[in-house]
């Protein structure tokens, strides 16, 4: 009678475990295995970055080169492309949740986003910096962060990027006003409606051939240096190294050099 109690707890437990390990391996199925299932890949992007993804309000078509590189990662994996809205203020908490397998929209590389989420190798390396964007009369207006840094001045930044932080960390004395639409902003400043946008060096470059109002006098002395990368949620580094895989030969075959010259600089 004991024997058979030991061998059904024995029994038991190895059933318990079969169970276990069967639905933990569910459980981890990765990415990889998700996406070649649902014939899509699920790529968050803010859309109101250019030149970095731009939803065109005319053709209602995503632009720039992180859409060229969310073409090309779907195409290495043989599926289509499911855009998923989100915004800078949401971007970490919708990456975390787990709302697209990956996230590009020009995504600065930082020590606070590494620690919570993944991300890829850089790309556009030197390329990217913090600079401003103010109307072209006022051009020699402001030169350093003293010269913006006062109350009279009206900063815009858009919310929950590192636009922001870069404002708040920097520039907190002068009025510092929080506009939700990124791309409305240069518009608004060569209005008049603010004096200096916060913005990067690539997206003012683009603003200034756009509008012959606007200027971008620091445009080759960056306040930072910064790279971008690929996002995701931590925990699938077979993932993760896919991405990398990608970016790797795209570097390596010419293509990366190519996008890079021709929308960032």
């Amino acid at each position: 009678m004991i024997l058979n109690r030991q061998k059904t707890k024995i029994f038991a437990a190895l059933l318990f475990a079969a169970m276990y390990f069967c639905s933990l391996s569910m459980a981890l199925a990765g990415h990889l295995e998700d996406i070649a299932a649902r014939g899509t890949i699920r790529i968050g992007t803010t859309g109101d970055y250019i030149p970095m993804s731009y939803l065109n309000p005319k053709t209602r078509e995503y632009e720039g080169i992180d859409v060229e590189l969310s073409k090309l990662i779907a195409d290495s994996l043989g599926v289509k492309i499911e855009y998923v809205p989100t915004t800078w203020p949401t971007l970490t908490a919708d990456t975390l949740a787990g709302r697209f397998d990956i996230a590009l929209c020009g995504i600065s590389r930082n020590y606070n986003r590494a620690k919570i989420m993944a991300m890829s190798d850089a790309y556009g390396e030197g390329l990217f910096g913090k600079t401003i964007l103010c109307r072209k009369t006022d051009v020699n207006k402001y030169r350093t962060i003293s010269d913006m840094n006062r109350p009279e001045v009206r900063i815009m930044i858009n919310p929950g990027g590192t636009n922001e932080k870069f404002a708040r960390t920097n520039l907190a004395q002068a009025q510092l006003i929080v506009h939700n639409g990124n791309a409305d902003i240069p518009r608004l400043i060569a209005e008049g409606e603010a004096d200096i946008m916060i913005t990067e060096t690539v997206e003012a470059a683009q603003y200034i051939k756009k509008d012959s109002r606007l200027a971008a006098p620091l445009i080759n002395a960056p306040f930072t240096r910064h790279s971008c990368g690929i996002l995701m949620e931590k925990g699938d580094q077979e993932w993760l190294n896919y991405i990398n895989f990608v970016l790797a030969e795209l570097r390596m075959d010419g293509t990366m050099a190519k996008l890079e010259e021709e929308y960032l600089r």
